[in-house]
C-alpha cells in the first residue's frame, strides 16, 4: 500500500488513523513478534526525566533467550536476557503539561521498564513549538540513557523542521546535519544506542506513493525485530471511514 498524503485531511481525522495504526502495531508485536523477555504497551507520554536503572539482579538474568532474526545474518541469533539498556522514568518534581502523545513502548517482562519506543508523528508535533521540542527532547534523552527509538514521520518538512524531525533529533543527538534526498521528504528512522554516547540511525526516506518499509526496532544494541509498518498500516487503513479514505486519496478532487 502506498504512503498517503495526510495533509489532505483535518489533523483530528489523521489522529483517528494514527490511533488505529498504533493499536495495530501493538497487537502485532505482542502476537509472536517480540521475544519472551519483553512486551509492547500503548503508552501516554508522561512529564518525566529518564534515569539509568540499577544493575540487574540475578533473577533478571534468568529470562529465556529466544531466537530472533537479524537482518545482517541469514539465520537467527540468540537474544540474551533483556536487561541491557533498561531505563526507568521518575517524576521530575515540576508541573508540566503533557503533550497528549500516544506511542508504543517495549517493556522488560519482569520489571516493566522501558527498553524502546515507537513514535508516530502527528501534525500537532510540528505545529506547536512546545510539542515539537518535547518530542525531540524525549527521543534524545531516551537514547542517551541506553534506550532505542523508532520514529515514524508521515508528514513533509515544515518551517519548524525544514529537513524533517529526524534531522532535528540527529543534530541534537550527534551535532551532525541530515538532509533528505531530493524528492523524498518523508523520513522514517530507527535509532539504536550503542553505548559510550555513540548512536546509529537506520533511515528510510520516502515520498507519497511509496510502499512503507518494515523498519528495525532495536531491543539491544545488537538485536532487533522487524516492525511491520506496511501490514499494520493496511490494517488501520481498512478501518478508516470510506469518505475520509476518498479525501486522503484525492478521489474527486
Amino acid at each position: 500500500m502506498p504512503m498517503h498524503d495526510w495533509t489532505r485531511v483535518d489533523p483530528n481525522d489523521y489522529h483517528t488513523f494514527q490511533f488505529a495504526w498504533i493499536a495495530a502495531i501493538f497487537h502485532d508485536l505482542n502476537n509472536g513478534r517480540l521475544p519472551a523477555g519483553c512486551y509492547a504497551m500503548v503508552d501516554h507520554t508522561p512529564p518525566v526525566v529518564w534515569d539509568e536503572v540499577p544493575p540487574p539482579t540475578a533473577d533478571d538474568q534468568t529470562l529465556a533467550s529466544p531466537v530472533i532474526v537479524d537482518a545482517n545474518q541469514a539465520g537467527g541469533v540468540a537474544i540474551p536476557p533483556l536487561f541491557v539498556g533498561l531505563i526507568k522514568a521518575r517524576a521530575s518534581g515540576r508541573k508540566q503539561r503533557s503533550s497528549g502523545r500516544h506511542r508504543v513502548v517495549i517493556k522488560h517482562a519482569r520489571s516493566g521498564l522501558v527498553i524502546a519506543a515507537i513514535e508516530i508523528v502527528s501534525p500537532s508535533n510540528k505545529a506547536r513549538k512546545s510539542e515539537f521540542a518535547d518530542l525531540v527532547r524525549k527521543s534524545v534523552e531516551l537514547l542517551q540513557q541506553g534506550g532505542n527509538v523508532l520514529l515514524i514521520d508521515p508528514f513533509p518538512p515544515t518551517a519548524r523542521d525544514p529537513n524533517g524531525i529526524h534531522a532535528a533529533v540527529w543534530k541534537r543527538l550527534t551535532r551532525k546535519p541530515f538532509t533528505p534526498p531530493a524528492g523524498k521528504p518523508i523520513t522514517f528512522a530507527s535509532y539504536v544506542a550503542r553505548g559510550a554516547n555513540t548512536f546509529s540511525a537506520f533511515v528510510e526516506p520516502l515520498t507519497v506513493g511509496d510502499r512503507l518499509p518494515d523498519m528495525p526496532l532495536f531491543l539491544t544494541s545488537e538485536l532487533h525485530v522487524p516492525t511491520p509498518l506496511e501490514e499494520t498500516y493496511q490494517t488501520a487503513w481498512q478501518g478508516f471511514p470510506a469518505p475520509l479514505r476518498a479525501v486522503v486519496e484525492g478521489v474527486g478532487a
